[in-house]
């Protein structure tokens, strides 16, 4: 068969696949310290809070805030098969040592690049540095969805807000790097700041969600149906911990 024959036969044979970037909500287990054992025992009530979350939830363990020494001694493969035997699937590694991020590619995890942490972002704005010049910051507009979300769909609104002016029903998903505003029932997921904004907020006219997050800390339903349950609500970060309070009601 000639080279143009062979050219043209594939492009005429269909696409047996599409590779496509996506962006999917992961747990991230942001070690603080080398002991198993008491890893085991608070990992376990925090599934036993939500087991229903938690299973079969792909995991990404975060060795930024863990000392030198303590990546040295910590055991990889215990750690992994411990969330295992808790239903959590390890999936990667963030940061981590040079013996941390070998044996997370023989357990074959990923490894992710580590994330800008507060007290780099600190030393990087301290250090002596010209007086950056005055440009305009791009901005993204604002996504605006008037339709319902149906189960399984999922929307992002990248770099920006996100407005729908209809109900997200269970088992969908919608994720904004800024704001979420949703002008119905909020009975599926929504995260903000996915990109680590923890100024996000998130604000629905009923509040029924599956589960809500704010740069990377999130509260399942379970506790949700204890927080002004299909009220009008606001929600957003304070301490570090996410708060929900309903909306001023409209004279």
């Amino acid at each position: 068969m000639s080279k143009s024959a062979q050219r043209a036969s594939s492009v005429d044979r269909p696409e047996s696949f599409q590779l496509k970037g996506g962006l999917f909500p992961m747990n991230l287990l942001e070690l603080k310290s080398a002991d198993l054992e008491s890893i085991q025992q608070e990992l376990a009530e925090k599934v036993a809070q939500s087991p229903a979350f938690f299973q079969r939830s792909p995991l990404v363990f975060g060795f930024e805030q863990l000392a030198e020494p303590e990546q040295n001694q910590l055991d990889l493969a215990e750690l992994c098969s411990i969330c295992r035997n808790l239903t959590l699937l390890p999936t990667a590694i963030r940061g981590g040592n040079a013996r941390l991020q070998g044996e997370a590619i023989r357990l074959q995890l990923a490894v992710l690049p580590k994330g800008r942490s507060k007290n780099s972002e600190t030393s990087e704005a301290t250090a002596p540095t010209a007086e950056p010049e005055q440009t305009p910051v791009a901005t993204s507009p604002t996504r605006i969805i008037t339709t319902p979300i149906r189960s399984g769909q999922q929307i992002y609104a990248r770099g920006g807000d996100l407005i729908v002016m209809a109900a997200v029903s269970a088992g969908a998903e919608v994720l904004a790097d800024g704001n979420i505003h949703i002008y119905g029932a909020l009975r599926g997921r929504a995260l903000a700041g996915v990109q680590g904004d923890e100024n996000a907020r998130i604000f629905c006219t009923s509040q029924e969600a599956e589960l809500v997050a704010i740069a990377g800390q999130f509260m399942v339903d379970e506790v949700l149906r204890t927080n002004h349950w299909k009220e009008s609500v606001q929600i957003y970060l304070a301490g570090g911990r996410i708060q929900i309070s309903p909306l001023p009601k409209q004279n």
